[in-house]
């Protein structure tokens, strides 16, 4: 179990994390004192009604820096985030590990605007279930978001953060996917829905 993992090697990490001894990796980070190897994976699912995609689940990337702010919070008495939040980015960008809260919106051209992207003012609250089986999710509350245009809008793919502002830049970035099943459509009056699972896992 990963809790056991973390509380039996809990010195180890730690002294790591002060140290800077571990690695990072795109599905989680390892810890070479420990031999303890601890996966992070994530995956979106989303619908939209007039596309012809119907649902789709798309694994994402959980960033560098959301893996280190689970590890602050985790081991090093950090600040807990209380409430996460999911955007969405209309740019054909492929997240990769540096992406930050800083650079996300341009950098995967985040969608903000509220006539030609989705009627909410802010980002969309992720509401997430019981952990249980090593994974939490929102599939239970998933994220709507109501679709603004004058013809379509393109979706690339999702991000989900601690700041709820449409392109805000500050807070954490914990993950990003771009939907590798294909960019989703979207019409006027769409209700594009939105979850995000977190599974960890450890060898």
């Amino acid at each position: 179990m990963i809790d056991q993992a973390l509380l039996r090697h809990a010195a180890e990490f730690t002294e790591a994390i002060d140290k800077k001894e571990y690695d990072v990796t795109e599905t989680g980070f390892y810890v070479p004192a420990t031999k303890a190897n601890i996966q992070v994976a994530g995956e979106y699912t989303h619908f939209a009604p007039q596309d012809g995609l119907g649902w789709q689940t798309d694994r994402n990337i959980v960033v560098n820096e959301g893996l280190l702010d689970v590890l602050s919070v985790y081991l090093k008495s950090g600040t807990q985030k209380t409430a996460w939040y999911l955007s969405l980015f209309g740019t054909n960008y492929t997240p990769v590990a540096a992406l930050t809260a800083a650079t996300y919106p341009a950098t995967a051209g985040e969608i903000t605007s509220g006539s030609e992207g989705y009627s909410e003012s802010v980002r969309q609250t992720w509401t997430g279930g019981t952990p249980a089986s090593n994974l939490v999710d929102n599939t239970a509350s998933m994220a709507v978001f109501t679709i603004v245009t004058a013809t379509s809008l393109v979706v690339y793919g999702a991000g989900m953060h601690s700041v709820s502002t449409k392109g805000g830049t500050t807070g954490v970035l914990l993950s990003a996917s771009k939907f590798t099943s294909g960019a989703r459509t979207l019409y006027n009056g769409d209700a594009f829905n939105l979850s995000w699972r977190l599974t960890l896992s450890s060898s």
